[in-house]
């Protein structure tokens, strides 16, 4: 049996509701109070209260800053903190990775290189608590795959040191590239850049609620509590049978066939097809009417994102009209662990057989990325990343534990 954690972010994710939730699904504080002793950090409390949010009794946990830093802390000594505690290999991997995150998001709204971007002395530490206390907290309830819901950003403006910035901040929005979103409910901030670094940490399995046996449900609360919104964060722990032939979930498929544009659209159309919540998208060649070449374009996705995908063909294609149905997709379970290399890191994505057989594919971008900065071919960081990981597991019999995962609203 895989144990699988589901986050259910209709009301948008933030660190502390991260917290909260957890220790509702029965992750005690004093575990994470414990755990974070490692990091060296003093001047801030944890706390835990019940609330209500429009009648949903969920867990607040709020992490009192007593005495900041007394300057911004920069990436590299973040990394440093970091690499110098004596966490644990695969929760130190994982901050590592979100900071990573929030300081390129920082860096790319600023103008700013990755060396010049400081985190507050302040929100530093409630981050670092956020961050960790996150990762510590899905050590403790031991999940081996983790799905997400699309995530609500909220709508409106928000106050902060450089004026009224629009809703999502500048930093959420950059690092929503590429996965499901939506806006719904009070005008309000959603979802803060530590609460969406985090989910893209945990897991990049964006899906309706999969097929599972619950165990625990948990709720963690947002500072804010808009009159008739229930401003919550939801968790859902449960057992999915890993070795079932039959795993299954329902999807819809769009098909269009085109003969009469120019075939330099298909990159942006492409793209604004997966930000729109695609699961994928292929463009097939094909013979039409009158022996004229064309391209049958074909999108996967699940039937909430249906609308968007429409108007982005309909809008950004010469179609007048598209084919969809809904159909069931076999699938694997499947989770990421993070391995490093070469001064950075690289997600292997691991696929379960049943009967403890598995495949696994290192991340593509992070393959990508990592070549960029190491000046390395990407075919050499593909290569080295599967010979890294097939020696750790040779040399660990036992199979090694996936993430166990990885601004207060």
């Amino acid at each position: 049996m895989t144990r699988h954690l589901h986050i259910d972010a209709f009301s948008g994710v933030s660190g502390d509701m991260f917290l909260g939730a957890l220790v509702d699904t029965g992750v005690p504080l004093s575990v994470l109070k414990k755990g974070l002793k490692a990091l060296g950090i003093k001047g801030y409390r944890l706390r835990e209260q019940q609330v209500i949010r429009n009648s949903i009794r969920a867990t607040k946990v709020d992490v009192d800053i007593q005495k900041g830093f007394t300057k911004p802390l920069s990436l590299a000594t973040i990394k440093k903190t970091l690499k110098n505690s004596p966490l644990p290999d695969a929760i130190r991997t994982q901050a590592l990775q979100t900071f990573q995150l929030l300081a390129e998001a920082e860096g790319r709204v600023h103008g700013q290189e990755l060396n010049e971007v400081h985190f507050h002395e302040v929100g530093v530490i409630d981050s670092l608590v956020d961050i960790v206390g996150t990762l510590l907290g899905f050590a403790h309830l031991n999940v081996t795959t983790v799905s997400f819901s699309p995530i609500n950003l909220g709508a409106g403006t928000i106050s902060t040191a450089h004026g009224l910035l629009p809703v999502p901040g500048p930093a959420v929005a950059h690092m929503a590239k590429g996965i499901p979103i939506l806006s719904n409910g009070p005008a309000i901030e959603f979802t803060t850049p530590t609460g969406i670094a985090l989910v893209k940490t945990l897991s990049q399995d964006c899906k309706p609620l999969p097929p599972l046996t619950p165990q625990t449900v948990g709720y963690g609360a947002g500072t804010a509590d808009p009159h008739g919104w229930p401003n919550v964060l939801r968790l859902f722990v449960g057992a999915q049978d890993s070795d079932s032939k039959n795993l299954t979930e329902r999807i819809i498929q769009l098909e269009t066939n085109i003969d009469d544009m120019n075939p330099q659209l298909y990159e942006v159309i492409m793209e604004r097809l997966f930000e729109a919540g695609a699961l994928d998208v292929t463009f097939t060649p094909t013979i039409m009417k009158r022996s004229r070449p064309g391209t049958i374009v074909t999108v996967i996705a699940f039937s909430q994102n249906l609308q968007a995908l429409k108007s982005i063909l309909f809008s950004e294609t010469s179609t007048l009209g598209i084919r969809i149905q809904e159909m069931d997709r076999a699938i694997l379970p499947r989770f990421f662990q993070t391995i490093s290399l070469l001064g950075g890191s690289v997600r292997m994505k691991i696929a379960g057989l049943g009967q403890g057989r598995s495949k696994a594919t290192p991340e593509y971008r992070d393959c990508v990325a990592l070549a960029e900065r190491t000046k390395q071919p990407v075919q050499t960081i593909i290569d080295l990343a599967r010979q890294t990981y097939i020696s750790a597991k040779i040399s660990s019999p036992r199979k090694p534990a996936p993430p166990k995962l990885a601004r207060r609203k």
